[in-house]
């Protein structure tokens, strides 16, 4: 490795080791969920399980809460759970990558760990005008990077496409690597697929799938992921440009799905779908862990919006770990993984047969796990559900609307930072409603169903607002289990 280029990923490092410790205790920092130690974080990126230990890296400017030149921040855990940060793997340095390395992915290969990322340059001093190829780097423990010296693998783009042409997505299948680039083409949005034999020579295969006219499907998509679960063939996308319609598409940029078959390269597919239904999350990447599961993170986060924690020196956070599986209707579930029970610390509230109207406290915290099944048959209340982070200076509601149907997350009231309420329709056909929530200091995130719709959204309440609520308006709601877990700090001893 070059001495200099060492040099500013030891800088890095150190910045962001010293630096986290001065503001560890400040009121939104997450309690369980993957934050950089200081400065900005987006997109998660080469997320893999490398010799029995997960990593997962992401987008990651050490040296301001503000976006700026992309590295690599890197976490690692042995159970989904606890997590450790390591020095950054990646930083922006070669003349193909000076401006940033940008997203992508990771894979095994000889017993190597891979990484794929984009290469970004920008030209006259401009945001608009840029240059991106592909790039790799290996390592042969899983801490030290090395990037190629033949880099870049991918140069230009394919004639005719634009040269925004990003987040290479790389996997092996039959015998042979597979990669799927996001790209635009005018006002289109599309995925490139290219095949490779040795994984550093790529063959350009074609478009794999694009917007066409008249669909609300953006300029631009981003983050590409292209996999298989139970029998089905998913396109996982982020596209940017895509118009709210109703309750859909309500976010600035959006991510979701195509579902279909893969057959002689050529994906058939049906209509997209959006993945989560909150205010926050996008640029979502899987993997498959040793145990066959389609994992996923995503970032927690919303380009264009405020962010009270960067007063503080940092931003951004990556959802929980979630598992991916296909519904009998054919549409994608997510959940969270199970591992995430060892995140439990005591239980706070277990009730049965409970039957209220009004509003009743059920605990405090800012670090908690609720899980309660409603008896849809036995309520008459119009509206029921839970406030979060309850007080004086406000609250955070997450509710079932029983005349049209629908789960909202409202978070009008929540405390600092961006407003909005949010709503997914549901099923209730087995005459039971599961909420499955997870409340961090900054964050919510509600699984209805198990995993039917999933709502994810960052808060930013007052630190004295700490009560839990179950209310209920219009009649009386009827749940059959109620409990709360009040959830570790995972980082708490690594900031003592």
């Amino acid at each position: 490795m070059n001495s200099e280029y060492r040099e500013k990923l030891e800088k890095a490092a150190a910045h962001a080791e010293k630096r986290g410790q001065e503001i560890s205790r400040t009121p939104f920092r997450p309690g369980y969920h993957i934050t950089a130690q200081a400065g900005w974080i987006n997109d998660p990126n080469g997320l893999i399980q490398y010799k029995g230990e997960y990593h997962v890296f992401f987008q990651y400017h050490p040296f301001s809460a503000e976006w700026g030149p992309m590295y690599w921040g890197h976490a690692v855990s042995n159970d989904l759970v606890r997590w450790e940060h390591l020095p950054p793997a990646l930083a922006p340095f070669e003349e193909y990558d000076k401006d940033g390395c940008f997203s992508g992915s990771a894979v095994e290969e000889n017993g190597e760990l891979v990484l794929f990322y984009t290469g970004n340059v920008w030209l006259k001093d401009s945001d608009e005008e840029l240059v991106q190829v592909q790039c790799a780097a290996k390592s042969k423990d899983g801490r030290e990077f090395i990037k190629l010296a033949d880099n870049p693998v991918l140069s230009r783009p394919p004639e005719g496409a634009s040269n925004h042409f990003r987040d290479p997505k790389v996997w092996k299948e039959d015998g042979k690597w597979h990669m799927v680039l996001g790209c635009r083409m005018g006002d289109s949005g599309q995925v490139l697929y290219y095949h490779s034999h040795d994984l550093f020579s790529w063959e350009y295969q074609g478009v794999l799938a694009e917007s066409t006219s008249g669909k609300n499907l953006g300029f631009m998509w981003e983050c590409p992921d292209f996999f298989e679960i139970s029998g089905q063939r998913i396109l996982l996308i982020s596209p940017e440009g895509m118009e709210a319609e109703g309750e859909n598409y309500r976010n600035l940029k959006q991510t979701g799905y195509f579902c279909g078959s893969f057959q002689n390269g050529v994906f058939q597919h049906g209509e997209f779908s959006e993945l989560d239904k909150g205010h926050d999350f996008y640029a979502a990447q899987t993997f498959q862990d040793e145990k066959g599961r389609r994992l996923l993170f995503g970032w927690m986060d919303m380009w264009e919006q405020e962010m009270p924690s960067q007063r503080d020196g940092w931003a951004g956070a990556l959802t929980l770990p979630r598992e991916l599986e296909m519904s009998s209707e054919g549409k994608l579930r997510m959940k969270p993984v199970k591992e995430l029970e060892k995140l439990r610390q005591k239980e706070l509230a277990y009730l049965e047969d409970v039957s209220m109207e009004g509003e009743n406290v059920l605990a405090f915290g800012d670090l908690l796990e609720l899980k309660a099944v409603f008896d849809i048959s036995k309520t008459s209340a119009g509206k029921f559900g839970f406030k979060l982070r309850s007080g004086a200076s406000g609250e955070t509601a997450v509710f079932f609307e029983a005349k049209e149907q629908k789960v909202y997350l409202d978070r009008e009231h929540s405390g600092e930072g961006p407003k909005g309420i949010r709503s997914a329709e549901v099923s209730v056909n087995s005459g039971e409603l599961l909420f499955h929530l997870f409340l961090d200091r900054s964050s919510v995130e509600l699984f209805v169903n198990d995993g039917e719709t999933a709502m994810t959204s960052r808060i930013y309440p007052d630190q004295k607002s700490l009560a839990l609520k179950l209310f209920a308006e219009g009649g009386r709601a009827k749940a059959k289990t109620v409990s709360i877990w009040r959830l570790e700090d995972i980082w708490e001893e690594k900031h003592l």
